[in-house]
């Protein structure tokens, strides 16, 4: 995580006691100036006492709601959150921020934390992927709303992670059903990536294993057709190599007919 830019530190920073660590409540805090209140938030945030730093930053807003500070303290309370690992309570603060503050220059930092928020809470393949499902909607929010912004470039990136992610968990259902011979299902599956995610890099296997799915079902002329298509788009894969030698010697004939006698392109697998 890069460190955040709009970390400010104001003038006036005192000597500050020691921040409790024992957990204990913590006392009502005292009203404080802007300055000598923000700091504080700053000291806690730099010790990585993110609660503190939250809690302190929170103070800045209630204390001072009509300072210049305020704004700036509600998204690093949201930051202090975020780098505790408290990922709701940031995302619900950059909500608020965001609802608050659609004009503000950091409007899109906020909205790049928010889906870091949910970004970092992916989790396998194997597991449920709602969370995949929110981190793509933020970022692509981010893309979409603020394409010349300075995280865009980031958010594009992590957003091709993620697109990845949701299409190897298809994969990852795929394969399952087809170890259990429910072929149906499985085709569906691969289908999916197929027509969803052929920009990831399950698109290759998915061919192969849709190849491996109409074989068992008996379907020779689905088969080679699909296979086809993998050849063409995927010459040099496995996953190509692995499909024509489940093919029978009239089927690899056709896929070496390059007079397209075979149609080879992915949008001509499942016309209507």
């Amino acid at each position: 995580m890069r460190v955040l830019s709009l970390f400010l530190v104001l003038p006036g920073l005192v000597a500050l006691g020691a921040c409790s660590s024992s957990g204990e409540k913590e006392p009502p805090q005292i009203e404080e100036s802007v300055d000598v209140l923000y700091n504080q938030a700053a000291k806690a945030l730099d010790d990585k006492n993110y609660r503190q730093a939250t809690r302190l930053f929170e103070e800045v807003e209630r204390q001072h709601p009509y300072s210049q500070w305020a704004t700036q303290a509600q998204l690093m309370a949201a930051f202090a959150s975020y780098q505790d690992q408290r990922y709701e309570e940031a995302i619900i603060a950059l909500d608020r921020f965001i609802e608050l503050h659609p004009g503000n220059k950091d409007i899109d930092y906020a909205h790049y934390l928010k889906a870091l928020s949910y970004y970092d809470q992916i989790s396998d393949v194997a597991r449920d992927q709602a969370m995949t499902q929110e981190a793509l909607r933020a970022l692509d929010t981010l893309i979409r709303r603020f394409p010349d912004s300075k995280y865009a470039r980031d958010a594009g990136l992590k957003r091709d992670l993620t697109f990845d992610h949701l299409a190897g968990k298809e994969m990852e259902i795929g394969r399952y059903y087809l170890r259990r011979n429910q072929l149906n299902a499985a085709i569906n599956r691969f289908r999916v990536v197929i027509e969803n995610y052929e920009t990831t890099t399950h698109t290759a296997e998915a061919l192969h294993r849709l190849v491996e799915a109409y074989l068992t079902l008996g379907l020779k002329n689905e088969a080679t057709q699909v296979a086809a298509v993998l050849g063409h788009n995927y010459p040099g894969s496995k996953w190509y190599k692995r499909s024509y030698d489940l093919l029978d010697d009239q089927a690899r004939k056709q896929l070496i007919d390059e007079r397209g006698y075979v149609e080879r392109t992915v949008d001509t697998l499942f016309k209507p």
